[in-house]
């Protein structure tokens, strides 16, 4: 055990009322009781968080230690901390707690393959929070948690415990901040339950390809014959809606490794999914999910009822369910599964040059994994009028410690090991750009990827886009084919090369902070061209 948790344990030992794992029924009635939050007509838990209702990413720092200086990826994303100021504010976070006088403290796993797994002991103030970790973390059986012994990792969440920046070293008052020398992670001056969820996220991010590991920010399904698929995508992408297939068994809404010997494994135990404008029509399992036991963030009821009305942005659009994987029915438990036959990378294209569905090499699932590209479309932000491309390095940038290199470098191999396909599935614009043309039909993208999941395109033409190189089939099962080359779509050829320019031209000024430090060259061969 580090001098932290050691410091942590008997810290615990002080405090006078102590809850250790009370059953979700248990959580629920202390969080009542507390006025934490109140109960829905379905019965889930509904709680507000304050003054943050989403991530904090630029108050997430690591401690700069021997152990992560080195390895760590430093600038913007991961902020380096000093090991001092660390514990000296983890020893006020103590101090506060202390005062508190009543804590819920739960051991769980991350992890559902049991030889990468990492214990964690979440100590919180808070039953709702609690809640909350027992739903997206697995549970130790009775079993289990008598065997739990020490944690390889503790977080310490002080919602109402705010840093002085200018004693403490943060940028404001509240900080989410790793120590993998301590291994603890202290989460204070937020109720927003993310910052727990992504610090975890964050360590494995850290600490698995060390053992050949590669961690995932994706959902993964798995089909009737024991195939598994795996999706990345950012907001906007389609991502939740297109894995959740009612004829496929759901591993994973969010955080996955993919391991060298067994294959994709669910971190979590649980999903955190946005409900803004959910429906029982557009997203039945995640409505079906919210019941006792699960948490709902940030909504709000009709007036005078208990029903949830989702399109209310009272407080924020990031409206969120959190809820166990069991609530999903046909979810494959242990989420584990084998080695993915498909992956889908996810884009939303408002430029209109991507094709809808394209097959990559080697070199270019790399480079588009390193990218993480899709685009924002006039509307969606303020000052935002014409399409905006948008990169998130490897799906999921504030959670990756390493060079993104690192990672794509391990995709690329294990892609090439067990002979996986990486396709690129443009959600968005294929046949003209965004206010020109129309979204390419759900129905089409879903036919898309079932004909790759069944094979159907493996024997299939392919032909070559001129600036992208990715290769775009010539047919597929329920599209129309011409529906699947953009260039034809347009019907201008040199205004569909000047904007394929404009986003190709794009791909390369993003890629260029990754230079320094790339872990294989081979990645830029995957770069598109300037024709």
């Amino acid at each position: 055990m580090t001098e932290t948790n050691k410091l942590n344990a008997e810290f615990i030992k002080d405090v006078k009322q102590v809850n250790y794992n009370l059953a979700p029924a248990a959580l629920i009635e202390e969080a009542l009781k507390n006025g934490e939050g109140v109960l829905a007509d379905t019965g889930a838990f509904m709680c507000d968080t304050g003054k943050f209702t989403g991530r904090s990413p630029q108050d997430r720092f690591i401690v700069e230690d021997d152990y992560t200086k080195g390895r760590v990826w430093w600038g913007n994303i991961n902020k380096p901390f000093d090991p001092q100021k660390f514990k000296s504010l983890h020893v006020k976070m103590l101090d506060y707690l202390q005062d508190n006088q009543k804590l819920y403290v739960r051991d769980v796993y991350a992890g559902a393959d049991e030889r990468y797994r990492v214990k964690v002991r979440v100590i919180t103030p808070l039953a709702s929070v609690s809640l909350f970790v027992s739903n997206m973390f697995i549970q130790p059986t009775a079993e289990e948690l008598k065997s739990f012994g020490d944690p390889d990792w503790i977080v310490v969440q002080a919602p109402d415990f705010e840093a002085n920046p200018q004693e403490d070293g943060t940028r404001q008052g509240n900080f989410s901040i790793l120590n993998f020398t301590e291994k603890c992670a202290i989460v204070g001056g937020s109720r927003y339950t993310g910052e727990i969820k992504k610090g975890i996220f964050s360590v494995l991010n850290a600490i698995l390809p060390e053992k050949n590991v590669l961690p995932m920010h994706c959902s993964a399904n798995e089909g009737e014959s024991g195939d598994t698929a795996v999706f990345f995508g950012l907001s906007g992408t389609g991502k939740t809606t297109l894995s959740a297939d009612p004829n496929r068994m759901l591993i994973g809404d969010d955080e996955h490794g993919w391991s060298a010997d067994n294959g994709i494994y669910n971190f979590e135990g649980g999903c955190y999914a946005k409900t803004i404008d959910l429906s029982q029509e557009k997203e039945p399992q995640i409505w079906e999910a919210i019941k006792f036991g699960a948490t709902l963030e940030n909504t709000r009821f009709f007036s005078g009822t208990r029903n949830v009305d989702y399109e209310n942005v009272t407080v924020t659009e990031n409206t969120r369910t959190s809820y166990p994987i069991s609530h999903i029915p046909g979810a494959k438990i242990p989420s584990v599964g084998g080695h993915p036959k498909n992956i889908f990378f996810l884009t939303c294209d408002a430029y209109g040059v991507l094709p809808p569905i394209s097959k990559l090499t080697k070199e270019q699932a790399m480079y588009h994994f390193m990218s993480g590209y899709t685009a924002k479309v006039a509307g969606t932000e303020a000052g935002i009028t014409e399409p905006t491309p948008t990169f998130s390095a490897c799906f999921g940038a504030p959670f990756m410690p390493l060079h993104p290199s690192v990672y794509a470098k391990m995709l690329g191999e294990k892609m090439e090991k067990f002979n996986t396909n990486i396709w690129l599935i443009n959600t968005g614009w294929s046949t003209g750009p965004y206010g020109k043309a129309d979204r390419t039909p759900l129905k089409y993208t879903r036919a898309m990827i079932t004909a790759a999941l069944e094979g159907e395109l493996d024997n299939i033409e392919f032909h070559e886009h001129t600036v992208f190189g990715v290769m775009q089939p010539t047919e597929c099962p329920g599209v129309p084919s011409e529906q699947l080359s953009p260039k034809t779509m347009w019907n201008d050829n040199d205004a569909f090369y000047k904007q394929c320019n404009k986003l190709s031209q794009a791909f390369i000024d993003n890629f260029k902070k990754f230079e320094d430090g790339l872990e294989d060259e081979s990645i830029k061969q995957g770069a598109p061209k300037i024709v």
